[in-house]
């Protein structure tokens, strides 16, 4: 088995949900629905206050180069369109829907048929991807007919096909793999169609052994296509790390896999891009994990976008007495949920609980100049230097040594045996650093 060979940890796995299947979660009475769901620039609503609208209705439209069109979850009224919450806590624009049925557009196939021959050509897949506001499930909600708009002189070679899933806790990708087998595979050959490629590698972990069976034994009726089983190691699932891992190619600093003749998607993504291409069935749901080793009821639950986090919770028996944290996502790379009124999004992975005892950091102390978290990075970087550089705001000095290379991975702060916050400092300089290079296009 192979691996990438630059830094990574190994904390504990946790796949405490693995084995359990996908469940349909119920529609909510209510629901709500930010506007803009996607990195880039923010979509344009198309429906008002008082309209109706359908399951699969596009509801905000993609006007701006990187963006993604939004379609409803749901049938019903749409009531007012304001300002909501996130489970961040920022107030960000939505549409309040009151859930009236489950009535669809006519032109969307719902059965559970599955369409084996792709009709459409490589334009018109890339066309269908952006039409149904199919963005990456991995986690970066990138507009994904953006990756399939190859920048002339640059030629892709590989589609490299993310179900990693390196993050402790999480197995919605898992489940996928094994009960969407299949429809996974069709999304895959669609994608390479788009491409005008002939190679598909998938790299998964070792700890998923069912999934890598089933997928592989699905592999040997497509040729090109190909599963490589791979040592556990986080952030083996970063674009970066997984194509060193699967090519032994390197993506120089500050450019993007096709540089290097790779486009990376997740297995969620191959997943929607098959409902999107053959069953016109636009971006609507995905499934996330319910976790966490105190937890009763681990569930994996396919959810319509705009579920409330609270009724999740509810229906899988509340937190325990002793919760100290909510996490949307895993424990390296997820964010604290500061409000559970907040609505799931395209890329809502998990509600991962963490107990009190586990939510605390260690205690900070100075640094020993052990060199852990240069050892652990995985993208060749000073962790130590940049906090300090941070730190001492300088943000120009940071950006010599590369900080915007920082994937955000949080292999440094798990390693750091004095508790330093090394990431947040490195947060901090990205942002400054960021702040510098717009003012300089401005000039």
């Amino acid at each position: 088995m192979t691996t990438f060979h630059k830094g990574g940890v190994h904390p504990e796995e946790n796949k405490i949900a693995k084995n359990n299947k996908i469940e349909q979660f119920p529609l909510p009475e209510k629901a709500v629905v930010f506007v803009s769901q996607h990195l880039g620039a923010p979509s344009t609503p198309v429906v008002e206050k008082g309209d109706k609208v359908k399951v699969g209705q596009l509801i905000a439209k993609a006007d701006a180069f990187i963006c993604a069109n939004l379609h409803s979850p749901y049938s019903g009224t749409i009531t007012k369109i304001d300002l909501a919450k996130d489970f961040n806590g920022f107030q960000k624009p939505a549409f309040y829907i009151d859930v009236e049925g489950d009535e669809w557009e006519e032109d969307i196939d719902k059965s559970n048929d599955i369409i084996r021959e792709i009709k459409l050509d490589s334009k018109q897949i890339i066309d269908k991807i952006k039409e149904k506001g199919i963005v990456g499930l991995g986690g970066a909600s990138f507009p994904t007919h953006i990756k399939y708009m190859i920048p002339e002189g640059k030629k892709a070679e590989y589609l490299i096909i993310n179900g990693v899933e390196c993050e402790p806790y999480l197995t919605s990708d898992n489940r996928i793999m094994i009960e969407n087998t299949e429809e996974i595979f069709i999304g895959i050959e669609i994608m390479k169609k788009a491409l005008n490629v002939s190679t598909a590698l998938i790299g998964i972990e070792e700890n998923k052994p069912e999934a890598i069976k089933i997928m592989s034994d699905m592999a040997k009726n497509y040729n090109g296509t190909k599963v490589v089983p791979l040592k556990m190691k986080y952030p083996q699932g970063a674009e970066k790390q997984l194509i060193n891992a699967l090519t032994k190619r390197e993506v120089p600093s500050g450019k993007l896999p096709i540089e290097v003749g790779c486009v990376v998607d997740n297995v969620g993504t191959a997943l929607a891009i098959y409902y999107a291409v053959q069953k016109n069935r636009p971006l609507i749901d995905n499934v996330l994990t319910f976790t966490g080793k105190k937890v009763t009821n681990n569930k994996n639950l396919q959810v319509r976008v705009g579920t409330p986090l609270q009724s999740i919770i509810d229906y899988c028996g509340g937190v325990p007495e002793d919760t100290g944290k909510l996490i949307n996502g895993g424990p390296m790379m997820g964010k604290a949920i500061m409000d559970t009124s907040a609505p799931t999004v395209k890329t809502t992975s998990s509600i991962l609980v963490i107990s009190k005892e586990e939510s605390f950091r260690k205690k900070e102390t100075a640094c020993i100049r052990c060199g852990k978290c240069i050892e652990a990075c995985p993208m060749g970087l000073e962790p130590m230097l940049l906090a300090s550089l941070a730190h001492q705001n300088r943000w120009e000095d940071a950006e010599k040594e590369c900080a915007m290379d920082c994937i955000e991975c949080g292999c440094c702060l798990f390693t750091c045996p004095a508790g330093r916050p090394l990431l947040d400092l490195i947060r901090v300089a990205k942002n400054n650093i960021g702040a510098i290079r717009r003012a300089r296009t401005k000039k």
